[in-house]
């Protein structure tokens, strides 16, 4: 593909600066059709420009399961980041949280009264989705399960799940424990930018808990798309009888990575092929684009009257474009900015704007570009000369 051609080449009153655009894409061939996939409610975001490419009833209330410890490893992660916890702190296992593992439950068999680190109740939660391990580490944080709750609820408003509402740290049968696939996407695209080293425990396939008092168990991680060769690497799956299955997942075989989150899948067979389906269809028909990452990406403006010929310039944000793959003969992306710029120029000052037009936004983005450094203004005698200059040849 020529990206030559994507980009918009005008002059009036504003100068165009060439970009060069990182092509992230695959090479499938391209069939637009909405999946066909066996699900009461699923959406298929893109990650890293958080454009929704499928949804059916994604604001419909659910009952979110096991995909609920994933605000149960957010709490805990950010109480690491932030150091008010460490991997390495043990919690006491109390009766109520060593019943869990009797009740039927997943588990990861801990033994009551016994000392189990941080680190590896997060591994019974995360990789074998031991509800006794979701107790224990809520009751070791905030002395209670409720406690807890209260912490992951503040932690959703936090992110801006809107139609959440937590009452147990395990997902566990509770009318009060609910949320939609929209706001699980959300949470997995949080969970996976803001603690890329924990997250890394989502995608083992095993664990193994040395019981004290027992024999050494090990299970292997429920998400069946780890097994698949397919570039996932998390995140959670679910079931209640009420609920069925379902799972969110996190694929990422190059650059890209794509997040689906579907439930009432009938079974576990299901689950996993058509979760596979409705990512294959994102990749196949869409591509992400990446047009310019924050304070990284450098464009070049002309000054006039500056000790400096040339400012650069940068976005104070990552800028992403996700369309499908028939919109791409239509996508323009271009610098506007009234120049030359006049010195002096103060370093983060805005000077331009990134232009990016797609048939498939309903609007073009408009992003500021602010001045990467400061440019100072020639002395006297020189700003003479240049203006004289430019009344005579137009040269600036």
């Amino acid at each position: 593909m020529d990206l030559k051609s994507l980009i918009l080449n005008k002059m009036i009153k504003t100068k165009i600066l060439t970009i060069l655009l990182l092509f992230i894409s695959f090479s499938f061939s391209s069939s637009w059709a909405n999946p066909k996939i066996d699900v009461r409610s699923a959406i298929l975001m893109d990650y890293h420009s958080g454009k929704i490419l499928y949804e059916l009833e994604a604001d419909q209330q659910i009952y979110p399961a096991s995909m609920t410890k994933i605000m149960t490893s957010i709490v805990a992660f950010d109480l690491l980041k932030n150091e008010k916890i460490k991997l390495s702190d043990e919690v006491i296992i109390s009766e109520n949280a060593w019943r869990m593992s009797k009740s039927g439950y997943s588990s990861m068999f801990i033994m009551l009264n016994d000392k189990v680190t941080i680190e590896d109740l997060l591994k019974g939660i995360i990789i074998v989705s031991g509800n006794d391990a979701c107790v224990a580490l809520a009751e070791g944080i905030a002395g209670t399960e409720s406690a807890f709750a209260d912490m992951m609820n503040d932690k959703a408003a936090e992110i801006g799940l809107e139609n959440t509402n937590f009452s147990n740290s395990s997902g566990i049968n509770d009318p009060d424990n609910y949320s939609t696939v929209r706001d699980i996407a959300i949470m997995s695209k949080y969970l996976i930018e803001k603690y890329p080293v924990y997250y890394e425990y989502f995608a083992e396939k095993e664990f193994t808990w040395d019981r004290t008092g027992g024999d050494p168990i090990t299970q292997g991680n429920r998400n069946p798309l780890l097994y698949k060769n397919i570039g996932a690497d998390g995140v959670k799956t679910g079931y209640l009888a009420v609920e069925q299955y379902s799972l969110a997942s996190s694929v990422m075989p190059k650059e890209r990575r794509l997040i689906a989150v579907g439930t009432g899948f009938k079974t576990k067979q299901i689950r996993s092929t058509h979760s596979m389906k409705l990512i294959s269809w994102g990749y196949r028909n869409t591509t992400t684009y990446e047009i310019a990452k924050k304070d990284t990406t450098d464009f070049k403006f002309k000054t006039w009257l500056g000790k400096k010929d040339f400012v650069q310039g940068t976005v104070k944000e990552d800028v992403y474009l996700t369309i499908p793959k028939k919109s791409v003969k239509d996508l323009k992306v271009y610098i506007k900015y009234n120049g030359p710029i006049k010195a002096p120029i103060n370093k983060d000052q805005e000077i331009g704007t990134l232009i990016v037009e797609s048939s498939d936004e309903d609007e073009a983005r408009e992003i500021p570009v602010y001045a990467k450094e400061k440019v100072k203004k020639v002395n006297f005698l020189k700003s003479l000369f240049l203006s004289f200059n430019y009344m005579i040849w137009g040269d600036v």
